[in-house]
């Protein structure tokens, strides 16, 4: 497997889709460990800008809530409470006493749970949606291929927020 200079492994130019599906989300995942790495605990809770309260910790946590959400309620159906608790059902709020290792070890813990969970599936296996995540589709079905797609697109979309707080904190840029 061949990996950019900073480590994170690069997609396969040419594989088959489930293949391509899954490097794609591990280069994203892969992207948002970077973007944590290096900074003291203080810095990992400075927010993004005014009035946003985002910051990498909680980026973090959220991302094993999503991972969570969509691998193992929608997809397996399990009853599995927030992985932060019931009053930080999204994950973005900071507790105190949590740091960046007790977040990473909860959202390594998600990645990892949900790739057993989809690792025999194909991607036409459905999963059922429930709750907000129905709220905008007449079918409660959802396909694997659809949500694996959608966790590439939630990554994209955080790492774009990663990128602007790391800047903000140390100046540091890239992907």
């Amino acid at each position: 497997m061949n990996t950019t200079p900073d480590g994170r492994p690069v997609p396969p130019l040419h594989a088959d889709e489930r293949a391509m599906l899954e490097a794609w989300l591990d280069f994203h995942r892969a992207t948002l460990a970077l973007k944590c790495s290096g900074l003291k605990a203080d810095q990992l809770r400075i927010a993004a800008a005014s009035p946003s309260s985002m910051t990498l910790l909680g980026l973090v946590q959220h991302m094993a809530e999503v991972e969570r959400n969509w691998f193992r309620r929608f997809f397996a159906g399990q009853d599995v409470a927030p992985v932060f608790g019931e009053n930080n059902p999204d994950g973005f709020g900071l507790h105190p006493e949590r740091g960046l290792d007790e977040a990473m070890g909860a959202w390594q813990s998600e990645v990892a749970r949900g790739r057993e969970l989809i690792a025999d599936a194909s991607l036409d296996d459905v999963g059922r949606l429930r709750g907000q995540g129905a709220g905008h589709t007449d079918d409660q079905g959802v396909s694997l291929r659809w949500i694996v797609l959608h966790m590439i697109e939630e990554y994209a979309r955080h790492n774009g927020h990663a990128d602007l707080i790391r800047e903000r904190i140390d100046g540091a840029t890239g992907a």
